[in-house]
């Protein structure tokens, strides 16, 4: 009886976009709180240390650790309840009727119905998702979904769309969060035709699984699974983003002339005062290109990086100055961009790995890049002409 609604032929595809919008909806909402809690937490912490006597050592601990890290631990709630939410779609066995309903759809673009599993995962990460490639048949079919898996938003890219909505679209935070997951659903199916009418020409073939009973999810399950990833995000904090943190505070305080400049002297302003004029069209100052071109190495470090460079803490002081920096245009031209460009350097390792080429994860990088730069540009430009 629920089948003939969940996988009906015209109501199927309607339906699995309420529930995304729903489930983004619910992320966003509950997670306020829960984010307003840590960062007082972190508020309290950063007053302790900026209190030691050593000021560059106070200085590295408030703006960088505390500034930086705990900035992005603050978006531990958002990530922790968009992964609750997909466990329970996952236990009630929804998601294997998705598949099915979003196979039509891989079927007319020319991707194998397989695609579709790989493409769902990108919700999560783009590395696993790029590996889970393998069971995809055609090699030019796996191809295509390889490079296109990435246009998927993962939940790195969270924290920043989360840090945008609220501060200049508050009213809509949760609708802006869902329209960009659904944007790189968007991309990803517009790239794909692009490639298989093109460079990957291949036959498609329909998806073939056996439908999971319908189930009631459990507590227990469904936030181990939840807490599972959360650690994950918690001990890439505590690693490569401290790391990272400490790298960029030190870049933000260091410059030709020696250590203890302003920020607009450092070598960060070096390095992102490099691409500001390529990216004046945006309306993207050079603390926001800087902060874009590290994040590179992993999503999570753009908002990281705004911390810093911006030496502030928590998301009412980073907002005050990002409203400062950016119109309202722009900053939706920014999460298109962070939607689209590259997600991580561990994505750009994983596409080589897979596809045995450097030349497919370079072409990946390039595309990537170019594609998120046109189209935010388009945001801005198509956004200032409705708007004149």
């Amino acid at each position: 009886m629920m089948d003939s609604v969940f996988l009906h032929r015209y109501l199927g595809l309607p339906i699995f976009l309420v529930i995304m919008w729903a489930m983004f909806h619910f992320t966003f909402t509950a997670s306020l709180v829960f984010m307003a809690m840590i960062e007082e937490a972190f508020a309290w912490l950063g007053g302790l240390t900026s209190q030691i006597p050593i000021p560059w050592l106070a200085s590295l601990l408030t703006d960088g650790i505390v500034g930086g890290v705990g900035f992005i631990v603050v978006f531990l709630p958002p990530i922790l309840f968009m992964y609750l939410s997909i466990s329970v779609l996952e236990d009630t066995g929804y998601l294997a009727r998705a598949a099915f309903v979003m196979d039509k759809v891989m079927m007319r673009i020319g991707l194998h119905g397989r695609s579709f599993i790989p493409l769902l995962l990108g919700f999560g990460c783009s590395v696993p998702a790029i590996m889970a490639a393998r069971t995809v048949d055609g090699e030019s079919n796996r191809l295509t979904t390889i490079l296109v898996t990435p246009l998927m938003s993962c939940a790195a890219r969270l924290p920043v769309y989360v840090l945008i909505a609220g501060v200049f679209f508050p009213d809509y935070a949760g609708t802006m969060v869902f329209v960009m997951y659904i944007l790189g659903i968007v991309m990803a199916v517009a790239m794909a035709l692009l490639f298989k009418g093109t460079i990957l020409q291949g036959e498609s073939a329909p998806l073939i699984m056996e439908l999971p009973t319908y189930q009631k999810p459990t507590l227990h399950g469904s936030f181990r699974h939840a807490w599972e990833r959360g650690f994950l995000f918690l001990r890439k904090a505590g690693t490569y983003l401290l790391a990272g943190a400490i790298v960029l505070w030190i870049l933000a305080n260091t410059g030709p002339a020696g250590f203890g400049v302003d920020a607009d002297e450092s070598f960060i302003a070096m390095i992102g005062n490099l691409g500001a004029p390529l990216f004046a069209p945006h309306g993207f100052p050079w603390q926001i290109v800087s902060a874009l071109i590290f994040g590179l190495l992993a999503k999570e470090i753009v908002v990281e990086a705004l911390g810093i460079i911006y030496s502030v803490q928590g998301e009412a002081a980073i907002g005050t100055v990002l409203a400062m920096a950016l119109s309202p245009l722009s900053a939706l031209a920014l999460m298109v961009f962070v939607l689209l460009y590259t997600p991580c350097i561990a994505t750009i390792g994983t596409i080589r790995s897979e596809t045995g080429s450097w030349k497919w994860a370079g072409f990946s990088v390039v595309y990537q890049v170019v594609l998120a730069y046109l189209m935010s540009l388009l945001v801005v430009l198509v956004g200032g002409l409705l708007l004149a």
